[in-house]
């Protein structure tokens, strides 16, 4: 599995009880237009013939290869798997850990609206909830030799490292007492993706006045924004909930600097679908 960015929301409005947990499993996929429609440009035969010779000229094809290796690093494609606990710290406040394919994430969320009670012991009308958090991760390059641009990394040897700080706005309303039975959220998130990359090719050379000139290596950096709405569901009894959901964000990623002195500009939207099985439990605390 690729090590796609961990952007899905698939919480409530409710946090989680002082002194309970939850543990989840979810499964989906990160569909990105803008990587999708890049290595749509190149096919694999044209990577193959590219990595077969000992010298290689930069062309429109090392071009185009370049650009899909990036685009993919912004938003990478593929299916996602995690594994999460949360745990309620105090009252109005939880605390995450998520193992996302390969990505260790965290997170704290507040909830600002709503009671804070159990369907064992609810707390005012329990139909309405509000939250907001903060989520960071952290991911390198890992996925480049699974992809099938991975053949080219002996000439164009390019690695990425990203950070993502993501804060979501959620509202919620129960089914059932204290969402004894589930939810249904919804709500905006924001993203903002922090890279730093480079390529240090091998065998890579350019034409220049009929001489044969080596590329030099390239290192950068950039941020970008993202914007998105979500919504999900929680539905289940005594504690066990399936967690179908859907995320969509629209960026800018921004403009970036390539090989022999080249740059583009990626832009486009990505949706995220989920769906998941979480488990409640602890005895509580008041």
């Amino acid at each position: 599995m690729s090590c796609t960015a961990p952007r899905a929301v698939i919480n409530s409005g409710k946090v989680t009880a002082p002194g309970k947990f939850k543990v989840g499993v979810n499964f989906g996929g990160n569909i990105a237009t803008e990587p999708l429609g890049q290595l749509d440009d190149i096919t694999k035969a044209a990577v193959d013939a590219i990595a077969k010779k000992d010298t290689v000229f930069y062309d429109n094809e090392v071009e185009t290869a370049t650009r899909a290796m990036l685009a993919y690093a912004l938003d990478p494609v593929g299916p996602t798997f995690d594994l999460y606990l949360r745990y309620g710290l105090v009252e109005r406040v939880d605390v995450g850990y998520k193992y996302a394919s390969g990505v260790h994430v965290f997170d704290a969320m507040f909830q600002f609206m709503g009671s804070t009670g159990t369907p064992a012991n609810p707390g005012g009308d329990g139909r309405w909830y509000g939250s907001t958090g903060l989520q960071y991760a952290g991911q390198s390059s890992d996925w480049v030799d699974k992809l099938f641009l991975g053949k080219l990394q002996p000439v164009l040897q390019f690695t990425a490292k990203r950070k993502d700080v993501t804060v979501p706005l959620i509202f919620s309303k129960s089914f059932g007492v204290e969402e004894e039975i589930g939810s249904i959220a919804f709500g905006a998130v924001y993203n903002h993706t922090f890279i730093e990359y480079g390529f240090e090719p091998s065998r890579l050379f350019k034409k220049y006045g009929g001489e044969s000139l080596e590329l030099d290596a390239l290192t950068n950096k950039n941020s970008f924004s993202s914007y998105g709405i979500f919504v999900n569901a929680k539905l289940g009894y005594k504690g066990i909930y399936l967690l179908p959901a859907l995320t969509m964000y629209y960026q800018n990623y921004g403009s970036y600097e390539l090989l022999n002195a080249k740059a583009y500009s990626f832009s486009g939207m990505t949706f995220i679908p989920s769906i998941g099985l979480q488990v409640n439990f602890g005895k509580g605390r008041k």
